[in-house]
């Protein structure tokens, strides 16, 4: 198994890619602690894969939660090797002038912040193990924006020149840093991004921008997460990894 010995940490790991995600790790041998705002959902995804995962609840904007995860999840599984940083949010598809503060406040407390606050807190505990891999959740819209999404947009293109950066400033301590960019996917958020309602004559318009004719899955974000986080992308650090169906060709 590719992760086995390994102990990673997901956020957003309540739903979508996060739990895809998840689930692949322990499939892979590795021991993840899932964190979401929602305890229902990481404690009901806990108990489907069993003792090799936990449930802790964060607001990934917090500072202090943040601080509590990574030190429940040493406590109770050892030091993280992995760190995914998957919590995301949207605004609505709405025009630009339509995008309130409150809007824009909460898209980068939890696109952008949180990757702050993680590595103030995780990377040191990496550090002090050897090193290890962190895994930014950005998006296509960092690559190739769509109209309607600005400041989700802005936000996802911060968490991948954030990654660009960390691989950086990291390496000397032996962890990497990488972006995944997802195309959109069929998760609570798809209506939120495509701003109509989520009918299939709308998903049809929006899938024909995608040269491979359909929305991205969580088992896609899964595989491309296992093999940057697994050790054969030892000697890999510091890109944008487009999981788009060549959105961004």
């Amino acid at each position: 198994m590719r992760l086995e010995g390994k102990i990673a940490i997901v956020t957003g790991a309540g739903g979508g890619f996060g739990a895809g995600i998840a689930e692949r790790f322990v499939a892979e041998g590795a021991r993840v602690a899932l964190v979401d705002i929602r305890p229902d959902a990481v404690e009901s995804l806990a108990r489907t894969l069993g003792d090799r995962a936990i449930a802790l609840t964060a607001d990934v904007g917090s500072a202090a939660d943040v601080a509590a995860v990574v030190e429940e999840t040493g406590k109770r599984f050892g030091a993280a090797h992995i760190l995914v940083n998957n919590a995301g949010t949207t605004h609505r598809n709405k025009p630009l002038m339509e995008v309130t503060e409150e809007d824009f406040d909460r898209v980068f407390r939890v696109n952008v912040k949180s990757i702050f606050h993680f590595v103030r807190s995780a990377a040191p505990v990496m550090r002090d193990n050897g090193g290890g891999v962190i895994l930014n959740v950005s998006s296509t819209a960092a690559l190739r924006p769509r109209p309607g999404l600005t400041w989700y947009n802005a936000s996802k293109g911060a968490a991948s020149l954030a990654t660009h950066s960390l691989a950086l400033e990291l390496a000397p301590w032996k962890i990497r840093v990488n972006a995944l960019c997802p195309v959109m996917g069929a998760t609570g958020l798809l209506e939120e991004f495509m701003g109509v309602p989520d009918t299939p004559e709308n998903r049809t318009k929006f899938i024909s921008t995608i040269p491979l004719g359909r929305l991205s899955t969580a088992e896609d974000i899964a595989a491309a997460a296992l093999f940057l986080a697994s050790d054969e992308a030892a000697f890999i650090t510091g890109i944008d990894l487009p999981v788009d169906g060549g959105r961004t060709a």
